[in-house]
């Protein structure tokens, strides 16, 4: 049995790698963006532990799930599934970042080095990546005119160049990043034409899998395969160039090394 937090796990993919976690015996710790949505997340998984909240779009509330998640107990896994994805208009957050850039990318960089280090961490990240930029230039959007599109793309990669820069750094922790695939959530989209049972197993089974190849770290799988990834992934400088800017950004360093 091993203990699992899960942020954004209110409803969709969250909500039912949750679900599955606990079937399969194991004790879950969901997120929410507010106390009122934690509930909402208790109830639709009542066998769930504890709920945590705190809006992922602040430097603020990153710091609370964290500091609720620490509380709580130390943890074998965390998958970071929190994300939006269709955001119009260039909404900043009350720290000035663009909204996708705080929720999808800021916030698992802000988490990984605040929460008590479990073995194995899962990010969400999508076969959008493969456009992403890699350059890493501009990433607050204050120079490129806004398009949402490109904003997503851009934080898929971030969240796999945080995955392979952690199983780099951290070789005692399985890191890895996962795409779901296009799956009917709220974000999907109800003509979603992938499976949205398998769109969750993949992170489930390697937050909690036995078997051998679910001890793997650095990778990028989809249904529980490795996939093709943006061709700059691997790269080391890129990588290391994202922890800086991340550090800078949310005034949060890195920690070099097991904590």
């Amino acid at each position: 049995m091993a203990r699992i937090f899960i942020t954004g796990s209110a409803d969709g993919l969250g909500q039912l790698a949750a679900r599955q976690l606990v079937q399969q015996g194991h004790q879950v710790v969901v997120h929410a963006r507010n106390p009122q949505r934690a509930q909402e997340a208790l109830a639709a998984v009542p066998q769930a532990q504890a709920a945590v909240h705190g809006d992922l779009s602040t430097l603020a509330g990153m710091h609370q799930v964290a500091e609720q998640a620490n509380e709580s107990g130390p943890f074998e896994a965390v998958i970071f599934n929190a994300g939006v994805y269709q955001v119009s208009n260039l909404t900043r957050t009350a720290d000035g970042f663009p909204l996708l850039l705080a929720v999808n990318s800021l916030a698992p960089y802000v988490l990984t080095c605040l929460l008590t280090q479990p073995t194995r961490l899962v990010y969400l990240s999508s076969g959008m990546h493969r456009q992403g930029d890699a350059s890493l230039r501009d990433l607050t959007w204050q120079e490129r005119p806004w398009n949402t599109t490109q904003a997503y793309c851009d934080s898929k990669l971030h969240d796999l160049l945080l995955a392979r820069a952690v199983a780099r750094h951290w070789p005692e922790v399985l890191a890895n990043a996962v795409d779901p695939g296009w799956v009917p959530t709220k974000m999907g989209g109800a003509g979603a034409p992938d499976n949205l049972t398998k769109g969750a197993k993949t992170q489930v089974w390697l937050a909690a899998g036995t078997d051998p190849a679910a001890h793997t770290t650095g990778q990028y799988l989809y249904h529980q395969r490795p996939s093709a990834t943006h061709p700059q992934a691997a790269d080391v400088a890129v990588q290391e160039q994202l922890l800086a800017a991340f550090a800078r950004l949310t005034s949060v360093p890195f920690p070099a090394g097991a904590q």
